[in-house]
C-alpha cells in the first residue's frame, strides 16, 4: 500500500465536494487485485490506522480525481487549432483529409502516443475517444491505452455516406469489423469498446440498423456520436431522416438511445428530446469549448437539469481548442452564464468540477468506480500544485473558501498545475 498527505477533494453522494485541507489518502490492491482507495480523509484521524506505513507527504499541494474526458477525438490531435468557417467546412477542409492517414497503423501508433501523452499531461485519467473508420486506428490506441494501464473507450468510426474516400467505409464490412473489434478488445484489462456512427446524417439506415443491432447483442458496450451541434446539421438530419420525430429520433428510431449511449453536443434539442434521453439513460457530453469554437450555440443546463438528463464535460479535440479540463470548465461556466439565448446560471466551482470526474463518470455508468476518491474507486489521480504560476500563487493564497480555490484553479490552471498524474497507480508524470 501507498499513502500521500495533501489537501485532498472528493464528492459526496449528493455530488457536493468534500475537502480535507490536511488528508491523508492511501491506496492498494482490493480483492481482486486492483488499485483502489483503501482509505481517505482527515490526516491526524487516520494515520495512526496504518502504523508502519510510509506517506509520503505532498502538503501544500492538492489530490483530485483524476478527469475524465467524455468526448475526444484522438485522430484529431493534429487538427486542434485548425481556422474554419464551421463545422461542416472544418470537417471538409481539415478533419477527413487528416483522418485518411489512419489507415496506416504506423501513422495512428505514433499520433495514439503523442495523444495519450497530452491526456497524461493535462491529468485526464478516462477518456470516451472517437478512432477513424480505419480498424487499424482503433487497434493502436487500445494497444498504447493497454500499455498504460488506462481505463479508455474507443471505437472504429461508422460512416458509410456523405464522406469523401478515404474515410468512407462499406455497411457490411464496417459491421463485421466493429463486431471483431468488440470481441478483440471490450473488457481486456480496462478498455472498453463503443459503437460509433459519426453522426447521423454520414450513416445509411443500414448503417444505423446494424449498430443497433449489434448494441442489442452487445449491451454492455458504448454507443457514442453527434447529435444537435449546430443548426444546419439539425436540417440536414431531418431532410435525410423525414420519418423521425427529431433528429435524436433518428438514433432512438435504430436503437441507440440507451445506458452507456453518449452524445456529444446536445444543443438544438426540445424538450421532448431531453426527456427521451432523460428516460432511456442516454447522456450528453457537453463540450463548451468546441461550441465556442464553432460557434454551434449553447448547452442549456437549465433545460437539461429540468428534464433529468445526465450529462458530462469533453474537450471534443480537435474542434475543442484545448485537452485542458480547467479551460473546459471554464468554458462550461461561460456556457451556463449565457442568458440571450436560454435561461443564464452560474454553475458553482464544485459543480463544473463534479461534472468532469465523478459526474462523467456517472454519465459512463462507471459511478463507484472511477471518478472519485471514495473508498474502492480505482486509484486513478492527479496532484495538483495551486502555486504552479506567480498569479495563480498569489490568487489561491488569498482564497478564503473551497469554491474561491476551485474557482481559481479553474479559471488561471493549465497543465502547469497538473504535477503529477497518476493512473492505476503507475505515474505518469
Amino acid at each position: 500500500m501507498r499513502a500521500y498527505r495533501a489537501a485532498i477533494l472528493r464528492f459526496a453522494d449528493d455530488h457536493s465536494p468534500l475537502y480535507e485541507a490536511d488528508g491523508l489518502l492511501v491506496v492498494g490492491p482490493d480483492a481482486q487485485g486492483r488499485r483502489v482507495v483503501r482509505a481517505v480523509g482527515d490526516h491526524a484521524a487516520l494515520v495512526g490506522n496504518y502504523p508502519g506505513l510510509a506517506v509520503e507527504d505532498l502538503r501544500g499541494k492538492l489530490i483530485a480525481p483524476g478527469f475524465i474526458d467524455l468526448h475526444v477525438h484522438y485522430p484529431q490531435t493534429d487538427v486542434i487549432g485548425a481556422p474554419a468557417a464551421g463545422l461542416l467546412p472544418w470537417l471538409e477542409n481539415y478533419t477527413f483529409p487528416h483522418e485518411t492517414r489512419f489507415a496506416d497503423p504506423a501513422h495512428a501508433a505514433e499520433v495514439a502516443e503523442v495523444f495519450l501523452d497530452e491526456l497524461a499531461r493535462h491529468g485526464v485519467t478516462t477518456a470516451l475517444a472517437f478512432s477513424t473508420s480505419h480498424p487499424a486506428s482503433v487497434d493502436a490506441i487500445f494497444e498504447k491505452a493497454r500499455a498504460r494501464g488506462l481505463r479508455f473507450i474507443t471505437g472504429k468510426v461508422l460512416q458509410d455516406r456523405h464522406s469523401p474516400d478515404g474515410v468512407r467505409d462499406e455497411t457490411e464490412q464496417s459491421l463485421i469489423d466493429t463486431e471483431a473489434l468488440i470481441q478483440r478488445w471490450h473488457g481486456v484489462d480496462r478498455l472498453g469498446y463503443a459503437i460509433t456512427p459519426r453522426f447521423a446524417p454520414t450513416s445509411t439506415p443500414a448503417q444505423l440498423r446494424g449498430a443497433g443491432e449489434l448494441a442489442a447483442k452487445y449491451p454492455d458496450v458504448w454507443i457514442q456520436s453527434h447529435v444537435a451541434e449546430n443548426r444546419d446539421e439539425v436540417r440536414w438530419a431531418a431532410e435525410l431522416f423525414p420519418e423521425s420525430r427529431s433528429y435524436l429520433g433518428v438514433y432512438g428510431d435504430f436503437g441507440l438511445l440507451r445506458e452507456r449511449a453518449v452524445y456529444a453536443h446536445c444543443i438544438h434539442l426540445d424538450q421532448a428530446d431531453r426527456e427521451l434521453m432523460a428516460s432511456t439513460g442516454t447522456v450528453a457530453a457537453v463540450s463548451p469549448t468546441s461550441n465556442l469554437f464553432l460557434g454551434s450555440g449553447f448547452f442549456d443546463y437549465a433545460a437539461a437539469d429540468a428534464a433529468g438528463m445526465r450529462y458530462g464535460l469533453a474537450s471534443d479535440v480537435g474542434g475543442g481548442t484545448s485537452f485542458s479540463p480547467f479551460h473546459t470548465m471554464l468554458a462550461a461556466y461561460c456556457v451556463g452564464r449565457e442568458g440571450q439565448t436560454k435561461p443564464g446560471l452560474s454553475l458553482t466551482p464544485g459543480q463544473l468540477w463534479w461534472q468532469h470526474t465523478a459526474g462523467a463518470a456517472r454519465a459512463l455508468g462507471l459511478e463507484g468506480v472511477v471518478g472519485n476518491l471514495q473508498p474502492g474507486h480505482e486509484a486513478d489521480f492527479v496532484v495538483l500544485n495551486p502555486q504552479a504560476t506567480p498569479l495563480l500563487a498569489r490568487k489561491t493564497a488569498q482564497a478564503d473558501s473551497l469554491d474561491e480555490l476551485l474557482f481559481a484553479l479553474i479559471v488561471l490552471g493549465d497543465d502547469r498545475v497538473v504535477e503529477r498524474t497518476t493512473i492505476a497507480a503507475a505515474q505518469h508524470r
